[in-house]
């Protein structure tokens, strides 16, 4: 037969070992196809048959495959054929996986050399029916391009070797559905039975568990769609984005109930870096970039469904006029209640080249370096409209930046180590991400009380400090329990080797979190019930994904669970936040501020709602 030509049915007993099917005769399906179990007359006695059959073909299989002294089986094996069947890989989800009530379906992932078409059965805890599922197999494939954001061939997404060799398999809304609603009681088994050439006899198989939690969500999430387009100017100056290519950035919202997510904002013509809402959900910040590149412009705008940032919405840093002069780049955030903002600023006497690392590549996978090497937390206050150091925090000997505060407002959670200048005058170039060209420096973390402003002592982080490697980016638990951050050799945020870490609030021991992927993560954030965890990973794509993890009351998380079809395939999401707002709570932002000029002279710049040279 040619590979599942005619893909056919499998019905099952609820007590039957997923190696032991046979097809029913005359029952076809174009697709894969979902059953309910039901009995099959007379199987006891054509187990042994069937096992028989299943051993002797595993034998000619292995010794055709791998010569027969490679592969030789007893003859009195045939009982135990089962356990002769060849591994699969299940890629996805991992087992022990965890998945947020009513997300959509998963798209199942594994790999298997052996089989050319699989059964999928799906057991359940108690007296809940089971499910299987029958599947030809379809390869991994990419999501759509965008082709506006192709400013390369060679730089579109590939298929690694392991991601073409992968088998898929995505069940439909309604078998998804049940699924979910049998797999919240208890733990359900995913058993994939591999069989070859539309035969009956199994040849290969693995099984994973995982469940559904009864902790929703809750909030949708905000998060920037970037392209990753690095361009090199006349003068060889690589930008991670040309000038040109800005308003191809947007901003979405998304429910992860829903397929697809809804595009807020798009087509603004400068940029928007960090952005953080207050903890009640009803103000929204963003850093802006004006003209000439000046760092020093902020938003501060109620949340609505149609929200409108205006002229009268932007705070001036710069309040001398002197552009660049003060503001160190990011990390701003608005406090619980709305009323301030805290963020780093590198002091009237420094300007940002001074106070800042930053590379750019040409390599789309890793295009930007970018970490404060001086910078001070200051706060600010939207009732005075004025700015303040923050005690304890603010000492020129050393670089305070990621401020956080804790859900009371009590309390920041910051990053700090020794400030020392960007580069020096002999430095080489750092060629690529974590390159030992890069200036080095390793973050702590550290927390003060706020006291309304007055500060107090900054105390180190037990766990999080003074342990040789960059700890940075925290965010605090909504129950203020628990920080999670980021855990890197060098600098912070997005590098090939960050790692997400759990650590109490109070100190203690930091657990490397479950959540992890092989290959970068980092701009998490906690949804309003604490329940879940969005973060950013590069672990199945250059082009940034994002995914969720589960944390529970002793702050264990569970396996990475993809958020699919968030942008297109040549397209990083990147800067995930939870907002404590309905699902549908902002339909648009517009932007509505022209150039203008301050009293000093210096312009005030038009708004942009994404970051052209932000961080991917």
């Amino acid at each position: 037969m040619q590979q599942f030509a005619a893909r056919r049915k499998f019905v099952f007993t609820g007590s039957q070992d997923s190696s032991r099917a046979q097809p029913c005769e005359g029952e076809v399906s174009q697709t894969s196809h979902v059953t309910q179990h039901s009995r099959l007359r007379g199987w006891e006695g054509s187990a042994l048959r069937v096992a028989g059959i299943a051993a002797l073909s595993l034998l000619a299989w292995g010794a055709a495959n791998f010569g027969s002294a490679a592969f030789s089986v007893p003859v009195h094996a045939a009982e135990a054929a089962p356990q002769a069947l060849l591994p699969i890989s299940i890629d996805y989800p991992e087992d022990g996986s965890i998945f947020p009530p009513g997300i959509t379906p998963p798209t199942f992932l594994w790999r298997d050399a052996a089989g050319t078409s699989w059964r999928i059965d799906i057991r359940f805890g108690g007296r809940a029916a089971e499910l299987h599922a029958v599947s030809g197999g379809e390869h991994m494939q990419l999501g759509p391009i965008d082709p506006k954001c192709v400013s390369d061939p060679e730089d579109l997404p590939k298929l690694t070797r392991k991601q073409a060799a992968t088998w898929t398999w995505k069940p439909d809304a309604a078998t998804w559905s049940a699924i979910q609603s049998r797999s919240v009681a208890g733990t359900a088994t995913l058993v994939i039975t591999g069989y070859r050439d539309g035969g009956t006899i199994p040849f290969s198989q693995a099984k994973i568990h995982f469940s559904t939690s009864r902790d929703a969500v809750g909030a949708p999430i905000f998060y920037r769609d970037v392209p990753l387009m690095p361009s090199k100017g006349v003068n060889g100056v690589v930008s991670p984005l040309a000038p040109t290519a800005v308003s191809l950035i947007h901003w979405r919202l998304r429910d992860i109930t829903k397929p697809e997510s809804h595009t807020v904002i798009e087509s603004m013509p400068t940029c928007g870096n960090c952005h953080s809402f207050s903890e009640d959900g009803k103000t929204f910040g963003m850093d802006i970039d004006g003209p000439a590149n000046d760092k020093g412009l902020y938003a501060i705008v109620p949340v609505s469904k149609h929200m409108v940032i205006g002229s009268k919405d932007m705070v001036h840093w710069n309040v001398d006029g002197k552009v660049g002069n003060t503001r160190v780049g990011f990390m701003s955030r608005v406090s619980p209640d709305g009323r301030y903002v805290v963020s780093t600023f590198a002091g009237p006497s420094t300007t940002l080249m001074q106070s800042y690392y930053v590379t750019n590549f040409m390599d789309y996978r890793f295009l930007q370096v970018f970490f404060p090497t001086r910078g001070i937390l200051e706060w600010y206050s939207r009732s005075k409209g004025m700015r303040y150091p923050l005690p304890g925090a603010d000492d020129p000997h050393y670089v305070q930046t990621d401020g956080v505060w804790s859900p009371d407002g009590k309390w920041i959670v910051f990053a700090r180590a020794v400030a020392k200048p960007p580069r020096t005058a002999d430095q080489p170039p750092a060629l690529r991400a974590n390159d030992p060209g890069e200036t080095q420096i390793q973050y702590d973390l550290y927390r003060i009380p706020f006291n309304h402003g007055k500060g107090g002592v900054a105390e180190p982080i037990a766990g999080a400090s003074a342990d040789g490697m960059s700890n940075n980016f925290p965010k605090v638990s909504p129950d203020g329990k628990w920080i999670v951050f980021v855990k890197c050799r060098n600098g912070q945020l997005m590098r090939p080797d960050s790692q997400l870490y759990i650590v109490p609030f109070s100190g203690g021991v930091a657990r490397r979190m479950q959540a992890n992927t092989r290959l970068m993560n980092s701009w998490h954030s906690f949804s309003p019930n604490g329940h879940w965890l969005v973060f950013s990973s590069k672990a199945r794509s250059a082009y940034t994904q994002m995914y969720l993890t589960h944390l529970d009351a002793n702050g264990d998380s569970s396996p990475a669970i993809l958020i699919d079809n968030a942008t297109a395939a040549n397209r990083a999401v990147n800067l995930p936040e939870f907002a404590n707002i309905p699902s549908e709570g902002i339909e648009d932002i517009q932007v509505h501020v022209a150039d203008q000029t301050n009293d000093a002279g210096a312009p005030k710049a038009a708004v942009s709602g994404e970051a052209a040279g932000g961080r991917q």
